[in-house]
């Protein structure tokens, strides 16, 4: 295959974390073992640095109907919320009428933000669900999917184009890109949230690798996609949402002064060696020992006779669970928020999902796949843990 950034043929196997369904079809009773399979298994381009799957799950198989709601998780919400008011107050604070297009806006949530702000919004959500719970609330939102071909039709520009946790879902990524830089007025502000590989690598959150994620971007190989398409990051920073997210912001090629804290993060990535081959190499081999411990743990708590429950059902955690084999031997059921997934099992794994308010027992040992929320989620259940749950991390994330 060819480089989804730089189109080189350079590309070497990094991570193969072997044959997984695609993780966020959650399954009826009637579906459990008709999930197609596929590989999953991660490439390096050795002209650009990218990390990219081999292997694309179309589109209209992924993003069709997905069960992800972004509101569902106050941090979420509230990360939304910081970037909404930090960017307009940066930059469009004075104008009277500001416009806002948010690409893969899923249930509105971001948008509502920039809505209390006074803008004009518009989303664009490939999920008939999710579109029409955001147009139900409010939120003028498309159901389609965003490339070049949209945008010609929209003939429209903004003062702002987001897209958070999105752009490493790209299966049209040139498109995408091209799209951006036309919608996007002269003086306008593309904010692009995305997980960040190094941070990835170091919290060893293989998780985050899956089917929907064809791209994992470091700032390197994110500039050299933005440069191709005479866009240029100028300023940048490390949130905590998520483990570690970049939001970084963009305009058009030579308008904006590049930041210090900018200038600093590619620093860091230099220093730390974090674009090598040989650290996804080592990355690898750390995701091997992780399978090897987490599962001796899970054997020593059945063997003593504990009751252990997943705590979450993200799309991340399938990830997780067919990686390292984990199905009903050792999890009675996930416990999730999402109403959306009720009476549905994991893919792969074939778990049962409970809704957490209808939990009827405890277990002794919450096992926390949405590990991300990991100090909301401890703080929400403090009552629990006062009754001796315990809450096991299998990624806990560095502090940013």
């Amino acid at each position: 295959m060819n480089c989804r950034v730089c189109d080189s043929t350079n590309l070497e196997l990094a991570v193969d974390l072997g044959s997984q369904p695609w993780c966020n079809h959650f399954l009826k009773l009637e579906e459990i073992g008709k999930e197609p399979f596929y590989p999953l298994r991660v490439l390096y381009c050795h002209d650009c640095s990218t990390a990219q799957l081999d292997y694309t799950v179309k589109k209209e198989i992924m993003f069709g109907n997905h069960t992800y709601l972004s509101g569902i998780t106050k941090s979420l919400s509230d990360h939304f919320r910081t970037v909404a008011q930090d960017i307009d107050q940066r930059f469009f604070l004075d104008i009277q009428t500001k416009s806002v297009l948010d690409i893969g806006s899923n249930d509105g949530t971001q948008l509502k933000h920039f809505q209390e702000l006074g803008y004009e919004v518009l989303g664009v959500e490939s999920s008939k669900t999710t579109a029409k719970i955001a147009n139900e609330s409010g939120i003028t939102t498309l159901n389609e999917f965003f490339n070049l071909e949209l945008v010609q039709r929209l003939n429209r520009k903004f003062h702002i184009i987001n897209a958070a946790g999105v752009f490493f879902h790209l299966e049209e990524l040139h498109s995408v890109t091209e799209g951006i830089r036309e919608a996007l007025l002269d003086n306008g502000v593309f904010v692009v949230q995305f997980l960040y590989m190094k941070r990835i690598v170091e919290n060893l959150a293989f998780d985050q690798i899956y089917h929907e994620h064809l791209l994992y971007y470091n700032l390197k190989n994110i500039e050299v996609l933005l440069n191709r398409h005479r866009l240029e990051m100028f300023d940048a920073y490390l949130a905590p949402i998520h483990g570690g997210s970049i939001v970084g912001f963009v305009t058009h090629k030579g308008k904006r002064q590049v930041s210090d804290r900018l200038q600093s993060l590619r620093k860091a990535e230099i220093d730390e060696q974090s674009n090598e081959f040989a650290t996804y190499l080592k990355f690898a081999e750390r995701i091997k020992q992780m399978r090897l411990e987490n599962l001796a743990y899970l054997e020593a708590s059945k063997k003593h006779g504990k009751k252990i429950f997943g705590f979450g059902a993200p799309v991340k955690g399938n990830t997780m669970l067919n990686y390292f084999g984990v199905g009903t031997q050792y999890l009675d059921c996930l416990v999730e928020k999402n109403e959306l997934r009720r009476n549905l099992y994991s893919p792969g794994m074939h778990i049962p999902i409970v809704i957490e308010k209808e939990v009827s027992s405890l277990p002794n040992i919450y096992y926390v796949l949405a590990w991300n929320f990991k100090k909301e989620i401890l703080a929400n259940n403090q009552h629990l843990i006062d009754k001796g749950v315990e809450f096991y991390f299998p990624v806990n994330p560095r502090e940013v």
